[in-house]
This record gives C-alpha cells, sequence and structure tokens, in this order.
C-alpha cells in the first residue's frame, strides 16, 4: 500500500512538470509569434541598430542605438543611460543650415526693391510727362532705396541671403545709372522722347532683374538666371 501511494505521488509530480514545461512552450510560441525583428537607420549614420516588434511595439536594442549614434552607455542605480554626443563634435549629426530666405531679409529686401520701384515710377512719368528732372527732387528716391538696401544688408543669414543681396545691389546700381543718364540729359538741354524708355537697354536690364528678384521671393529660393549680372 505504501510503495502504491509512492507511485502515484511520483506519477502526479511528474505530470506537473510536463504541464508546466508544456505551459512554457506555448508562451515562448505565442510571444515569439506576436514579435517581429527590423533594423533602425538614422539618416547621416552609418549602421544600423536591431528593432523588435511586440504586440505592435517597436523595441531598440540599446546597445545598437549607442554604436549607431556614437554614443555611450551608463548605469545609475536601476536607470539606464544613454549619452549622446554634443552638436559639432566628430559623429555627431551635422546641423542642416537653414533653406531659402530668412524672414528678416526677404521682408527687407521686398521693402528695398519696393523704393527702387517708387524711384522707377518717378522717373519714368517725368520723362513721358516731360517734367525738368535736373532741380534734384529724384534725389529722395534714391536715398530712400540706399536706406531699404542698407537694412537688408543687416538682416543677412543664410546662404539664400547673401547670395541674393548683390543683386539687389545691382538693380539698385542699374536704376541709378538710368536715372543719372536722363538727369544728365536734361542738363545739357538735350531733347529726351517720351518714349524714350521702351527702348533704353539699362530700362530692359532693370526690369529683367527686378521680375528675377520678384520671382525668386515667391519661390524663397535663390535662382541665377543670368538677368541681375
Amino acid at each position: 500500500m505504501q510503495m502504491n501511494a509512492s507511485s502515484q505521488k511520483t506519477r502526479g509530480t511528474t505530470g506537473l512538470l510536463f504541464l508546466f514545461i508544456f505551459l512554457v512552450a506555448v508562451l515562448a510560441l505565442s510571444v515569439a509569434a506576436q514579435q517581429s525583428t527590423t533594423s533602425l537607420a538614422i539618416n547621416g549614420q552609418n549602421g544600423t541598430a536591431k528593432v523588435v516588434q511586440v504586440n505592435g511595439h517597436n523595441y531598440v536594442d540599446i546597445e545598437g542605438l549607442a554604436r549607431l549614434t556614437n554614443g555611450s552607455i551608463s548605469f545609475k542605480g536601476p536607470q539606464v543611460v544613454l549619452t549622446l554626443p554634443a552638436a559639432g563634435t566628430p559623429g555627431a549629426p551635422a546641423t542642416q543650415a537653414p533653406q531659402g530666405f530668412s524672414k528678416a531679409f526677404l521682408t527687407a529686401a521686398i521693402e528695398a526693391m519696393t523704393r527702387v520701384r517708387e524711384w522707377h515710377a518717378a522717373l519714368r512719368t517725368a520723362i513721358e510727362r516731360g517734367v525738368p528732372l535736373a532741380t534734384g527732387w529724384l534725389d529722395s528716391y534714391q536715398n530712400q532705396a540706399q536706406n531699404g538696401l542698407n537694412l537688408a544688408s543687416v538682416a543677412i543669414s543664410t546662404d539664400a541671403d547673401r547670395n541674393a543681396y548683390p543683386f539687389m545691389v545691382n538693380e539698385y546700381n542699374t536704376m541709378k545709372a538710368l536715372s543719372d543718364k536722363y538727369v544728365n540729359m536734361n542738363k545739357a538741354l538735350q531733347y529726351i522722347d517720351p518714349n524714350s524708355l521702351q527702348t533704353e537697354p539699362l530700362n530692359q536690364q532693370l526690369l529683367g532683374c527686378g521680375h528675377a528678384l520678384a520671382s525668386m521671393a515667391t519661390a524663397d529660393q535663390f535662382v541665377n538666371d543670368g538677368s541681375c549680372q
């Protein structure tokens, strides 16, 4: 009787052990079925880090992430601390320079070119109506355009700003050359055809560059099409 009881107890223990092993195997298969392995890549960095997806959530291998970002791992009690390299140090992702025109420069540039257009409009009206040009009244338009150009130069901060500013200077210089030409003709008492601006090369150059600058401002991108050179 004692041997039978001992045998039954042993068989019961063995059965529970097999049941436990079976449940563990089922759980492992279930977890494996719910997870998948991919990799993480970071633009500008060489290599990848392992990513495991479990139940729709992504988990990154911390050591792989540290290698990928040229960082380091340390431990503070129960915490794992990932330290990334500071910007500008070897291995750190490069900071991308701002693209397009800065807001301050674009605002100042539009104001400056508006002053040039007002200067041009005043000269055109005077030529068409035979208004004397030798009295210096166009100087105020020139001064306003020059002040606008100075304000734009102070606002330069991006590559697009720096590239566009010389074209603005060219536009101003072309307008000044055009204005000086007609003022000098008026001083010399030369006849000025009211429609002469239509065939004046300086005027055509001024208009072409003005259109190019306006297109750049609209597209927020520097483009050199040769109109302002």
